[in-house]
C-alpha cells in the first residue's frame, strides 16, 4: 500500500478486481503449497488488504513495516510452516509451475533455498522457497538493515552455510511483469486481458510469446528500471 512510485498499487483494478486478488488466485494454483498467508503491516492503511483476505478466507498477519524479516517470521510461525515460499504482491501473473519447481528443490533435499532465476525469466515471476529453519536462523541472527528489510539476503549471502539452487531454463528476461509504475501496470493489463479469459492454464511461456508478438506492449515499460537493495 505504501509504494512511493505507484501508491496502493495492489488495489488497482485489473479486469474489475484488485490486483492482489489476481495475485492470490495465481498463487493458489501451485500444487505443492498447503496454504497462503498474507504478511502485511500494522499501519491502518493495510486495512483493505486484511478485508480482502477475510473475504477470500486467507489468513493475514500484521507485523513491522521496516523489519520485514520479523514480519515474515511471524507469519510463518502463525501458520506453523515448515517450508516457506516468499513472493511479492506486485506480481499478479505468477506461474504456479515455477513455484512448484522451487518447492521441489527444497523438499527433495537438494537445496535449503531455491529461487526463480530472474536473469532467465521476466521480472515478475520471482519466487523463493526455503526451509523454515533457515528463516528462523535469519530472524535470530540477521543484524544488517538490508537483511532485515529484504527477508532472504541473510540466507543467499551465505552459500557456505546454505545450499542454494536457481530455477533456470527460461526466456524473456528482458521483460518486466512486476508492477512498480503505471507503465508496468499497463503491460500487465494487456496480458491479463489476453490470458485470464482462457482460464488458469497459462504461464510464463504464454506471457513471453504474447510480448514477442506484440512488441508495442513490451515497449510500454521498457524504460523502467528495477530498484535494487
Amino acid at each position: 500500500m505504501g509504494s512511493t512510485r505507484l501508491p496502493a498499487k495492489i488495489m488497482k483494478k485489473l479486469l474489475g478486481r484488485p490486483m492482489l486478488e489476481h495475485h492470490l488466485h495465481r498463487l493458489g494454483l501451485a500444487r505443492r503449497l498447503d496454504g497462503l498467508v498474507v504478511a502485511t503491516v500494522e499501519e491502518p492503511a493495510s486495512a483493505p488488504i486484511v478485508e480482502i483476505c477475510d473475504r477470500l478466507g486467507i489468513p493475514s498477519f500484521r507485523g513491522s513495516e521496516t523489519d520485514v524479516l520479523a514480519r515474515f517470521h511471524g507469519a510463518a510461525e502463525m501458520v506453523r510452516a515448515d517450508l516457506v515460499v516468499r513472493v511479492t504482491s506486485d506480481c499478479p501473473l505468477l506461474d504456479p509451475a515455477l513455484i512448484d519447481a522451487a518447492i521441489e528443490r527444497v523438499l527433495s533435499g537438494e537445496a535449503d533455498y531455491a529461487s526463480v532465476d530472474v536473469s532467465s525469466y521476466p521480472r515478475g515471476f520471482d519466487a523463493e522457497a526455503f526451509r523454515r529453519e533457515a528463516l528462523d536462523e535469519a530472524y535470530a541472527e540477521a543484524v544488517e538493515p538490508v537483511e532485515r528489510e529484504h527477508v532472504t539476503p541473510f540466507i543467499y549471502r551465505r552459500p557456505e552455510r546454505y545450499r542454494l539452487s536457481a530455477i533456470g531454463g527460461g526466456e524473456g528476461a528482458e521483460y518486466r511483469l512486476t508492477v512498480d509504475e503505471e507503465s508496468d501496470f499497463r503491460v500487465v493489463e494487456k496480458l491479463a486481458e489476453a490470458l485470464v479469459p482462457r482460464g488458469d492454464d497459462w504461464g510464463w511461456r504464454d506471457c513471453v510469446a504474447l510480448l514477442r508478438a506484440h512488441p508495442d506492449w513490451a515497449a510500454l515499460n521498457s524504460a523502467v528500471r528495477q530498484k535494487h537493495s
